[in-house]
């Protein structure tokens, strides 16, 4: 704004100006030096390629929080999680899954613009490319590779719930592949079903794993139906380095269950929502409501027999989960180091390392008893 003394171009005369005719231009206007030439030009390109730079293809991904699903609740118009052949009782509250959206890689690649603004952005994660995606990985890969995950989690999600509540089911364990310069190349192949080892029958991982750590790295005789006939290998496991015996071998599971347990949830895909699926069935399976109205939210993969696995992007996970009105979080132990300094305001997270102490930390926050006893990621140093 002006005062009422500044001049403006209208109305004023240039000095010199004779019956109406133009003034002659000052020296400086009608020529410009070539050093402020050069400095103009200099400076037009600089705004050239810093606007290019802004939008070429950046080598990095770009994680944000994502939207949350209740298992206990419905996608549209049908259940996330549907059981038939079985009673199930009426829920309350929540138990929501947490997303995560990745952009950038693979995916399509984000510009230098974005990545900056996720920079500035404390709820997002920048990472190089190359450190969450392998060199070559193509989109169809992910996609596949997600899916993939997603039905195994599903799985073993209904496996560890109905474990929980022993209620049993079968497992058959055959041969997905086997490991280069493992004991068992060349004597497995791929598409043997387990049956026994050393006369002990293999009914589920652990059980195999306990025979296996059984022969203390003596040969074991391993029985398995091989395109529908028996055959009783030889194979010597090795000690691995999470301190168990392995013969090396891949494993594909098949489970029978009693009733059919139905998960309705597209678009989403990976392993990470094991846990909160398994909570949800144990709910709908269970007469009263798990939690008593209250709002859960967590993440972390499981396994059959009910070990909880960490996860990526937990961080924003957190963040999606506030956003949504989660008051608890339950989170893998092992995630706790991206935890701790990271939790957002108003959201208490609890730590867990089987569906068990998950199944008990909700019932305990959701009887208004509060988290002193239960574990939390400052515990963890």
């Amino acid at each position: 704004m002006r005062s009422p003394n500044d001049e403006s171009s209208a109305g004023i005369e240039p000095e010199g100006a004779a019956g109406g005719m133009p003034a002659a231009a000052p020296a400086w206007s009608a020529r410009r030096s070539p050093r402020r030439r050069a400095l103009l030009i200099a400076g037009g390109t600089s705004l050239v390629l810093g606007a290019a730079g802004l939008v070429i293809p950046a080598p990095y991904v770009v994680e944000s929080p994502g939207p949350t699903f209740n298992t206990i609740g419905e996608i549209g118009d049908s259940p996330l999680i549907t059981i038939d052949g079985e009673q199930t009782y009426p829920t309350a509250g929540e138990l929501a899954l947490t997303t995560v959206y990745v952009s950038g890689g693979p995916n399509g690649a984000v510009n230098m613009g974005e990545v900056v603004a996720s920079w500035l952005n404390p709820e997002d994660a920048v990472l190089p490319v190359d450190f969450v995606y392998p060199p070559g990985t193509t989109r169809g890969e992910i996609q596949e590779g997600n899916a993939a995950a997603m039905t195994s989690s599903q799985e073993s999600a209904v496996a560890a719930a109905l474990d929980q509540l022993e209620v049993p089911f079968t497992e058959q364990l055959s041969v997905a592949g086997i490991m280069e310069d493992s004991p068992a190349e060349g004597i497995l192949e791929t598409g043997d079903i387990l049956l026994s080892v050393d006369g002990t029958d293999v009914t589920s991982v652990e059980s195999l794993r306990e025979s296996l750590n059984d022969t203390e790295g003596s040969p074991a005789r391993i029985t398995v139906r091989r395109n529908g006939t028996e055959q009783t290998l030889e194979v010597t496991p090795t000690l691995g380095e999470n301190g168990t015996y392995q013969v090396g071998a891949y494993l594909s599971i098949d489970y029978t269950f009693p009733f059919d347990v139905a998960i309705a949830l597209e678009n989403v895909g990976g392993a990470s929502a094991g846990m909160m699926f398994a909570l949800g069935i144990i709910d709908k399976l269970t007469p009263g409501e798990l939690t008593q109205g209250r709002n859960f939210a967590g993440t972390g993969t499981i396994d059959a027999d009910g070990q909880v696995g960490p996860i990526g992007g937990i961080e924003q996970k957190m963040v999606g989960a506030a956003d949504s009105g989660a008051e608890f979080f339950l989170a893998p132990r092992a995630n706790c180091d991206d935890v701790a300094g990271n939790i957002p305001e108003g959201l208490e997270v609890v730590s867990v390392e089987t569906l068990e102490q998950a199944l008990t930390a909700v019932q305990t926050l959701a009887a208004g008893n509060g988290a002193g006893g239960l574990e939390s990621c400052t515990d963890a140093g």
